[in-house]
């Protein structure tokens, strides 16, 4: 398989479908060899035992490239654009070359479900900038539907070696059906606060029951400033109050936040915080301390989700 790095000056991204670790291995060492050819900065994000398998798979042409585990930096998918927006900034001069695998077999959802608009957001962050990201797909592995998301999302896809445009392409800022969807309604069992002009009933509602659910007390720490952050943007930018919302699953304690605001910029939840547009640092800062984060806006407001593992390593 021969996948070609991407002349410098435009944008380019594809999603390369892949079957079996031999041909996951081909595309990332032609992609590295090729992009290294003509001079590119190499990106490499792939999840877990993946990085490592590429790392002594691929030797000293591994050696060339920035790689790191996707399933930490992407647990999160909103991470991984102000990644690559920073290394980018580090190879200024240089065709950067971003191959990584955003979505793998095993993950929630609710994951996929953000890693997916993180794919279309992807054209908009990049569209005028000098960047080839290749995302990789286990199409023996991953669901149906989340293969007909990624051809939606991609300009390119590859197959057997072979590259075509997408006829199903969705144009920024257009996204797929499934990421436009409002979020599932809250669980009956839901414990709820409205808040209006104070922030110290938010801070110790969430941090009584992140403790009651199980959460580790530095973890405790980052969902009350999370959710501080999103309470402060209602009041800043408000004059309604706000809604929170706790519940726990077996897995997580989840923290919602509603109120009337909009955010019209798709990525304002992307920027670094020296680009941020809305509640200075904030919106970052929710994304860097979550592990996951779901956000709706409509005529009718803004929803959050916050999402926080009680068990994760």
């Amino acid at each position: 398989m021969t996948v070609a790095a991407a002349s410098s000056g435009r944008f380019r991204h594809s999603a390369l479908f892949y079957r079996g670790p031999g041909e996951y291995l081909a595309a990332l060492g032609d992609f590295i060899r090729a992009s290294r050819a003509r001079g590119g900065a190499v990106f490499i994000a792939v999840p877990g035992l993946k990085a490592r398998l590429v790392r002594r798979e691929l030797g000293t042409d591994s050696a060339q490239a920035a790689l790191v585990d996707m399933a930490e930096l992407g647990r999160n998918p909103a991470r991984i654009i102000p990644a690559v927006l920073a290394y980018a900034g580090q190879h200024r001069g240089q065709h950067v070359c971003c191959i990584g695998e955003p979505i793998w077999p095993g993950r929630t959802a609710a994951e996929m479900q953000e890693a997916t608009r993180h794919e279309a957001l992807t054209n908009l962050a990049f569209r005028d900038s000098p960047v080839t990201v290749i995302c990789l797909y286990d199409r023996t592995g991953l669901p149906g539907t989340v293969v007909a998301d990624a051809v939606s999302t991609h300009p390119a896809v590859i197959r057997d070696g072979k590259e075509t445009a997408s006829a199903g392409y969705l144009v920024p800022p257009d996204l797929p059906p499934r990421c436009r969807r409002a979020l599932p309604r809250p669980p009956a069992d839901a414990e709820t606060l409205g808040y209006r002009d104070d922030l110290r009933p938010v801070r110790g509602f969430v941090a009584t029951r992140a403790k009651r659910a199980g959460l580790a007390p530095a973890r405790i720490s980052d969902l009350v400033l999370a959710a501080s952050e999103l309470a402060g943007n209602t009041l800043r930018h408000t004059g309604s109050g706000g809604t929170l919302q706790v519940w726990r699953t077996r897995e997580e304690i989840i923290c919602q936040v509603t109120d009337t605001g909009q955010i019209t910029d798709p990525l304002a939840w992307h920027r670094a915080p020296s680009d941020e547009l809305l509640g200075g640092n904030g919106l970052w800062l929710v994304n860097q301390v979550c592990d996951l984060v779901q956000t709706r806006t409509s005529q009718a407001g803004t929803t959050v989700r916050l999402h926080m593992r009680l068990n994760r390593r």
